[in-house]
């Protein structure tokens, strides 16, 4: 079994002398994590922030700069004093690649250090398989790195993939014969893709890595501790405390499918089962109308009628119950719900899992919001890419990244 948050062997290599792109020192990751939240900030305020000298702050900052990790913008006139200096992210400062592992389609993405996607290879199947994952990334990496030139090339920092954990487990919902089920027991992707990548490959939980994507690229608004939600092919999710990533013990921190929710037929069922994009699958099928929308443009279902309301409902309470069983073990601000399927979807889904959550006996809670992801569709295959920005420039690397024994 791939081993969460690792990488590929001889990434240590890296350093600040042979590659701009390498792991950053502690200090300077501090000072990129301030400027991604704030946007652009001068010497001083990062000074102020950090509680770093000025002196130590210009050192990083100016070397930073040197690097072309930051940009210098236009001073800030109409202020006592000398204008103040405001530095950003310098988008070109670098570049990675994020692979989503998906049960009816695949996808990888070339990001940029502001997180903007610049191009995407997206691949239906009917089940995934090793080969297709490895023929996927050999396209990304000779396609995708292509369209960079050749100096921006050398500042690609990783390639991060996204993947659900034991894909072997899952044979009625993935619906793939035995030996591919056979197949993916035995295969360890993030060493197969270590082998044909000229770059550092990290591997993570998709809800996990998906949750990466909202936290360092979303608005910012969910506060300092939220729950976040992904409903893919199956549902999963991931854990942010204190403004930063909580994989948990072996890397399934967040992974809300399991969660026991009540079954129409009495008893219990995991929430996967009702709140997952499979079940919305299997009710068009029994309805007569082709799937394979949901799939092949997730940005656009069209007009689904019926059962994709029967699944809004279902799926809802359900996501309610887990949001109130979450905010009480966890005093959580927020429940971030996301998905592969339309902004109108997302919005009916989190509008009727508000509703549910009202019905519910929410003394001795703290007050809790119920919100929309910003990211949307291609959150995993982005935080995919996430992987490989959190590792080397910012400060999740030790909590992501760490060697487990």
């Amino acid at each position: 079994m791939v081993r969460p948050g690792t990488q590929s062997a001889g990434s240590d290599q890296l350093s600040r002398g042979t590659n701009q792109t390498g792991v950053r020192l502690y200090n300077e990751r501090l000072v990129l994590s301030l400027i991604r939240r704030q946007g652009s900030l001068p010497k001083a305020d990062i000074a102020r922030r950090t509680g770093l000298s000025p002196q130590t702050i210009s050192t990083i900052v100016n070397a930073l700069e040197l690097d072309g990790i930051l940009l210098r913008l236009d001073p800030l006139r109409g202020k006592v004093g000398q204008p103040l200096v405001p530095y950003a992210l310098n988008p070109r400062g670098a570049f990675f690649l994020g692979l989503k592992i998906g049960r009816r389609s695949s996808d990888i993405v070339l990001m940029d250090f502001v997180g903007t996607v610049l191009a995407r290879l997206h691949q239906p199947h009917p089940y995934p398989t090793p080969r297709i994952m490895l023929d996927l990334t050999r396209r990304g990496i000779d396609e995708l790195a292509a369209s960079l030139s050749a100096t921006e090339r050398k500042r690609i920092a990783g390639f991060g993939i996204a993947s659900p954990f034991e894909l072997w487990n899952w044979e009625s919902q993935l619906g793939a014969p035995p030996d591919v089920l056979a197949a993916w027991r035995q295969a360890d992707m993030r060493g197969e893709i270590a082998a044909i990548s000229p770059w550092p490959v990290y591997f993570h939980n998709d809800g996990t890595a998906a949750c990466a994507a909202e936290l360092v690229l979303g608005t910012g608004e969910h506060g300092d501790d939220f729950l976040y939600v992904f409903l893919g092919s199956f549902i999963g999710g991931g854990v942010v405390l204190n403004s930063h990533l909580f994989p948990g013990r072996t890397g399934y921190g967040g992974a809300v499918g399991p969660l026991p929710v009540p079954a129409a037929s009495g008893g219990y069922q995991q929430l996967l089962r009702s709140a997952s994009i499979y079940v919305l699958a299997d009710k068009l099928s029994a309805a007569g109308q082709d799937p394979s929308v949901l799939w092949h443009d997730p940005s656009d279902w069209g007009e689904l009628g019926a059962p994709l309301d029967d699944w809004i409902a279902a799926a809802a309470q359900s996501l309610a119950l887990a949001a109130v069983s979450a905010v009480s073990i966890i005093d959580f601000r927020t429940i971030v719900i996301d998905g592969a399927f339309p902004p109108s979807v997302r919005q009916a889904l989190v509008q009727a899992t508000r509703t549910a959550t009202s019905g519910f006996d929410l003394q001795g809670l703290a007050p809790f919001t119920i919100a929309e992801g910003t990211i949307g569709y291609g959150a995993r295959e982005i935080g995919g890419a996430c992987l490989p920005l959190l590792a080397n420039f910012t400060q999740d690397r030790e909590v992501l990244f760490k060697e487990n024994g």
